[in-house]
């Protein structure tokens, strides 16, 4: 069993990993902290912001700072599903198929603009995301471990793009809305930018085996009953709202969050609470994270888009109307 000396050390590894990657990131905490949540609970992220918010550069920079193999997938109209998971190629020589294995085959997949590409490749996305498994031709192949897909869509532009649909965006632990910089940030980032001689350069703080240890360590990490049940009513208060006093958001949900929701919120929750160096968990800490874990799974009415309501609203509404110990 692992000493306690051994869990503080690898707790101190977070810190290690956020100071690589402020060698080249410049703030943007918040999105390298659900990042990290997403990396060490087996959830994938989906990260929505207007270009040029280091979406991409911070999650390249995550692969290089855990010595993981890293793959970037350019999300195009003209995108097949072949060029995501790979397809079988006649091999002259030797008179047979053969598995030409896709990018897809990586521990972390960056997909960039995952929007911009047509139904069929987010379909063989989604899939691997859910079955953690990819078929070519007769032969199933398993995926490494860890694997995780890391991806960003552009909410400014519209044209050319495919919306994911509410149902499969269900596969994401959470979308993570990245804000701009702050003034001293970007600041920063001008000046870095305009050094020619700026490298990128980080060393590699963590391995698999290390992340393995630390995902322990976050199953490990207790919650009580009483927040528990407080995650199942945050959980029914978005499915049955006018129960819970919410008569007026009650007019704008179509549907509520699914049961992949409230094991996404109870994992997030003990991450938040490892990465606070905690062994257990407090109120807080799922107040931190439901935003991100709820806000794509409610699925709202057109009368909510015509009267300019947003699924983040609605979860704070949530937030504020559920006690703990109801």
């Amino acid at each position: 069993m692992d000493s306690a000396e051994s869990k503080l050390e690898r707790q101190q590894k977070l810190n290690q990993v956020y100071e690589e990657m402020g060698k080249v990131v410049v703030g943007q905490r918040y999105m390298i902290n659900r990042l990290l949540i997403g990396m060490l609970t087996n959830g994938h992220i989906l990260l929505e912001g207007v270009p040029g918010l280091a979406k991409t550069l911070t999650v390249n920079t995550l692969a290089k700072t855990l010595s993981l193999n890293f793959q970037r997938i350019q999300f195009t109209p003209d995108l097949l599903p072949a060029d995501l998971i790979g397809t079988m190629i006649y091999n002259q020589k030797n008179a047979s198929f053969e598995v030409k294995k896709g990018p897809i085959f990586a521990n972390l997949v960056l997909a960039d603009e995952v929007n911009r590409s047509p139904a069929k490749v987010q379909s063989a996305l989604l899939e691997c995301m859910q079955e953690k498994q990819v078929t070519i031709g007769e032969t199933t192949f398993q995926l490494d471990r860890p694997f995780l897909v890391m991806a960003t869509q552009n909410p400014v532009e519209q044209e050319g793009t495919y919306p994911l649909p509410e149902a499969q965006m269900d596969r994401f632990m959470m979308k993570v809305y990245i804000d701009y910089p702050t003034k001293d940030e970007e600041l920063e980032v001008m000046r870095r930018m305009s050094d020619m001689g700026f490298t990128s350069e980080v060393n590699a703080v963590l391995d698999k085996d290390m992340a393995a240890l630390m995902s322990k360590d976050i199953n490990d990490v207790a919650i009580s009953e009483i927040l528990e049940k407080y995650i199942i009513e945050l959980v029914f208060a978005s499915r049955k709202p006018l129960e819970y006093g919410l008569k007026d958001e009650s007019h704008y949900i179509q549907f509520g969050v699914s049961p992949r929701a409230t094991i996404s919120l109870h994992r997030a929750a003990r991450a938040m609470a490892y990465f606070q160096g905690r062994d257990f968990v407090l109120p807080e800490d799922i107040k931190e994270v439901a935003p991100d874990v709820l806000n794509h799974r409610i699925i709202l009415n057109y009368e909510a888009e015509a009267d300019g309501v947003n699924a983040r609203q609605i979860v704070d509404r949530i937030l504020a109307k559920v006690a703990i110990g109801k």
